[in-house]
Parts: C-alpha cells; sequence; structure tokens
C-alpha cells in the first residue's frame, strides 16, 4: 500500500506543537511522530502521570500538562499557563475526544459530555490560544472528524441531548458538531486574513484501545463483537496518517478534510475526505459557532 507516510513529515524543529489526549491511541502516535521530527511537543491529557509514562517513551522534546476538555475551568487554566510560557504556538491538534455507552451523563459545567469533550472543549481552547497561534509563521490547527458525522444531524433545540438520549447517536452528533467547527473555523479565519489554516481529518475504522471496550458492558456476546471488530479495523500507525497529513503537510490548505481512501473511507492511503452537507453548510457553522460562544462565554474572530 501507497501513499504518505510519516517519511513526508518536514523537520519540526522549532516548532511548539500541542497535542490534547496525547498519552494514548491515535494522539500517543501523533505526539510521537511530531517529536521524532523535532517539534517540541506538548501532551495535552488528563491523566499526567499516564502522560509522564507516554513521554518518557516517546523521547525528544516532550513537556506533560493537565487539560480536561469537559471543564472549561480547566481549558481556561491551561490556556493562561500554556501562553503565558509558550507566547507562540505553531501547532493545535485537537485530537481528545470521549465515546460514552450506557446513559446520560453531563460535564461540570451542565453539558452533555461527550458534546462537552468533542467540541465545546476545542473551541473554546482553540480561541484562547489563537493570540498565540496568530505569533507563529504557519499556524495551523487540526480538528479530528469521524466517519460517523455522515450519519447524523444537529438539532439546535437540543444540542444537549436531553429529550431523547442514545449515546451513540449523542457521540455522531458530537463529532458533526466537531467537523462543522472546523470548517467554520477556516471560513472565520479567511474572512479575517489570517494565516492560521483550519484542516480536518478522521482515521476511518482504526483499532485503539476504545474499539473492545465500547462492548465490555454487553456480555459474553458483546465482547466477542468487540474482537471481532479488531479484524475490521487498521492499526493506529495507519489511521493516525489523515491527521498526521492534516497537521505537517506544506502544501495543504485551509478547510481540507482528509481520510482514508478505500472501502468508503474506513481504510487506506490518505486522501481528501468527503463532508456530510450539513457540515459543509455555512449557515450551520455560523449558528453552531454562535451557540458555542454563548455556551462557553469565548468569543473569538
Amino acid at each position: 500500500m501507497t501513499g504518505w507516510t510519516t517519511d513526508r513529515i518536514p523537520d519540526q524543529r522549532g516548532r511548539v506543537a500541542v497535542v490534547t489526549g496525547a498519552n494514548s491511541g491515535l494522539g500517543l502516535v501523533t505526539a510521537t511522530e511530531l517529536a521524532r521530527h523535532g517539534a517540541h511537543v506538548v501532551l495535552a491529557v488528563r491523566n499526567t502521570a499516564a502522560g509522564r509514562e507516554a513521554a518518557r517513551r516517546m523521547g525528544g522534546d516532550t513537556e506533560v500538562r493537565e487539560l480536561d476538555l469537559a471543564r472549561l475551568d480547566s481549558v481556561r487554566a491551561f490556556a493562561a499557563k500554556l501562553t503565558a510560557d509558550h507566547p507562540t504556538i505553531d501547532l493545535l491538534v485537537n485530537n481528545a475526544g470521549v465515546v460514552l455507552l450506557g446513559p446520560r451523563r453531563t460535564s461540570a459545567d451542565g453539558f452533555e459530555l461527550q458534546f462537552a469533550t468533542n467540541m465545546l472543549g476545542p473551541y473554546a481552547l482553540t480561541g484562547l490560544l489563537l493570540d498565540a497561534l496568530a505569533g507563529a509563521r504557519a499556524a495551523r490547527v487540526v480538528s479530528l472528524s469521524s466517519l460517523t458525522h455522515r450519519n447524523a444531524r444537529l438539532d439546535f433545540g437540543d444540542l444537549m441531548s436531553e429529550r431523547d438520549y442514545r449515546a451513540s447517536a449523542a457521540y455522531g452528533r458530537s463529532k458533526l458538531a466537531t467537523t462543522v467547527f472546523g470548517v467554520e473555523l477556516d471560513r472565520r479565519l479567511r474572512s479575517a486574513g489570517s494565516p492560521i489554516v483550519s484542516a480536518l481529518a478522521h482515521p476511518g475504522l482504526t483499532r485503539s484501545n476504545l474499539t473492545p471496550r465500547a462492548w465490555e458492558h454487553r456480555g459474553r456476546l458483546g465482547r466477542l463483537i468487540g474482537r471481532l471488530g479488531l479484524l475490521a479495523t487498521q492499526p493506529v500507525e495507519r489511521g493516525v496518517l489523515p491527521q498526521l497529513r492534516a497537521a505537517t503537510d506544506p502544501d495543504v490548505r485551509g478547510g481540507q478534510f482528509f481520510g482514508p481512501s478505500r472501502l468508503f473511507e474506513t481504510w487506506g492511503p490518505v486522501t481528501e475526505a468527503r463532508l456530510s452537507r450539513q457540515a459543509a453548510d455555512p449557515a450551520v457553522g455560523r449558528r453552531l459557532w454562535a451557540a458555542a460562544a454563548e455556551l462557553t462565554g469565548v468569543s473569538y474572530l
């Protein structure tokens, strides 16, 4: 199998890269490759002990900082301390996310937990780091989408899924919101004349620590399905390539969306991916942006 690989990542020396959820899965491999190519990588993680162990194993120029995207106070504290130490940031990879099963859960701020973690937290973090990104020569923000965004629809009368909650549907809506955010961020950056690039990526069907665990609560049959599901997925080292390309390819343009190229974008070499109609709709982008600004108290662009 040919195509874009980590061998094509340019020298990252002199660049400061922030990767959320960098202690496992896609985030760990992203951070590892950026560090391997010379970047100073900030591992933004909820579990700092796991983050320190990940940093120790990957080597390179790294630091670990605590960040819980589901808590706006944590997002604000992280951004304030980070920009005090790093006035210029070259790359933000909004990689961290959560997928839940079972009953509806809320964040400390009262938001549905998947929407809070997957969309509102990254929206607020990006805004709070925007001045530091604007100071870089070729700054970039990468938003991590999912194939599930194509089967989801945003209900602006019930963004927090209070009326009819199903965990899998709420996850899909949160990833659609993440995708809408990345596209709308590109529109607003262009309109403002900003050189910052907003790009997006999705990993297709990728084997991660969440794949079997998502079925564990469903008994023996569920565990079997989860294990069989591993056979239908690609390894993390391949699933991470779309977001690494979005993060490092010098030819990436604002608004580009990358994913695997084969079998309905579930696996294979990196190519440009397809947005759902709602994800590409400017009216949806404006409406979601306004809602996120009101919910988080973070307004920008």
